[in-house]
């Protein structure tokens, strides 16, 4: 398959998911504005989203897909490994959603302990926290489904898959506020619609190429294959390389919690402009790299390896650095032009945008981690990008 093809349907879908997104994010800001509520959904939301990405997104695919792509020659050993890989991420994810679920008031202390200067505040952050904290089951059987096809090149199923969660964040802000009180839990309810609706939507597909995992009875038992064990044993420094950016998100929450009102909520938005093109380029190129190299190393291709990596590199610097300048110079317009409606007050629009200034400093540096560490990823060295 031609990469620049797959690269180019991946970012058209990304930019799919990212323009519904910031749709979702439009509307939150005019709904609730940036205050209290929202700071509570926000910090809510964070605690499932960094599980997400440690074991699902990240640390898991970057240590599964090298491992599954040296059995793809051999379909019943790929499914079987497949088997055995969903039976211990369902088992062991759904017993961190039921401590997720009970722990929920210290998890938000941990991540936010200026919320308990308002009681009220804090109890909604716990009790969105509760509700919530399955979807890191849900999103973590989309990756693995994700994985499976982005290594058979089916990249446009799950790089659709985003939207959907996106169209259900709108659905609940616009027809289900009215049936919770406060209106905020509604959003909640759309997490979970939209976790259900992703993993929905890939299932066809998984079907179509025999590779729908069977989850089993006994993770014990699955935990005995060797490529099982391989897995897990990678997953360990992956996701120490993957928390680092993730650990330094919660910090930044942290501190936001003990500023004024709205704060959570200014570094939220700004955090979605900066995705906006981290995703486009640094996800698009990453997701059609990663399999590819690996099936170069697989192949014992040197040559090959070294020519993906390269034009992953160059198609960066081509867009990533002017991205990063256009960022910086027209936060304020682009912050107006997304959320500066309804609830969402001028000294919200200011403060949003002194994040986006300060975070596109970094967008050249955190595209270019994304193409770089799948090259080591698919060698299976996955102690390099820790440290």
């Amino acid at each position: 398959m031609n990469l620049l093809r797959a690269a180019a349907t991946i970012s058209g879908l990304t930019f799919l998911s990212r323009v519904t997104g910031l749709i979702r994010e439009t509307l939150v800001a005019a709904t609730y504005g940036a205050g209290p509520m929202t700071d509570a959904f926000f910090v809510a939301f964070r605690l499932p989203n960094l599980l997400r990405r440690l074991f699902a997104e990240g640390a898991f695919t970057q240590a599964f897909v090298p491992m599954l792509a040296e059995t793809r020659s051999d379909p019943g050993r790929a499914k079987a490994v497949a088997d055995s890989v969903a039976t211990i991420l369902f088992w062991t994810l759904l017993l961190v959603s039921l401590a997720g679920i009970l722990a929920a008031p210290y998890l938000v202390l941990l991540v936010a302990s200026g919320l308990r200067e308002d009681a009220q505040t804090f109890r909604i952050a716990v009790t969105l926290t509760r509700w919530m904290f399955p979807y890191i089951l849900l999103i973590s059987l989309v990756a693995l489904s994700a994985g499976i096809l982005n290594l058979w090149r089916k990249f446009a199923v799950p790089a659709f898959a985003p939207v959907l969660l996106n169209l259900s964040f709108i659905f609940a802000a616009v027809f289900l506020s009215e049936f919770f009180d406060p209106p905020i839990y509604a959003l909640a309810a759309g997490v979970l619609i939209g976790g259900i609706a992703q993993l929905a939507w890939q299932v066809p597909a998984l079907l179509r190429i025999g590779m729908l995992p069977r989850i089993g009875l006994s993770p014990r038992r699955a935990a005995r294959d060797p490529i099982v064990r391989r897995i897990l044993k990678n997953m360990g420094p992956a996701v120490l390389a993957v928390s680092v950016a993730q650990f330094s998100l919660i910090i930044n929450t942290q501190i936001a919690s003990h500023l004024a009102p709205g704060s959570v909520s200014w570094i939220s938005f700004g955090d979605r402009l900066m995705e906006f093109p981290t995703a486009l380029l640094g996800i698009a190129i990453g997701t059609v790299l990663l399999p590819s190299l690996s099936q170069a190393h697989a192949d014992d291709n040197p040559a090959q390896y070294s020519a993906l990596l390269d034009w992953g590199l160059r198609l960066c610097l081509l867009l990533a650095a002017p991205a990063m300048v256009g960022l910086a110079l027209m936060a304020e317009p682009l912050v107006a032009l997304m959320f500066h409606y309804g609830a969402f007050s001028g000294h919200d629009l200011a403060m949003t945008a002194r994040t986006v200034v300060a975070y596109s400093a970094g967008l050249f540096g955190l595209i270019a981690v994304k193409i770089l560490a799948p090259g080591f990823f698919a060698k299976q060295d996955v102690r390099t990008p820790m440290k």
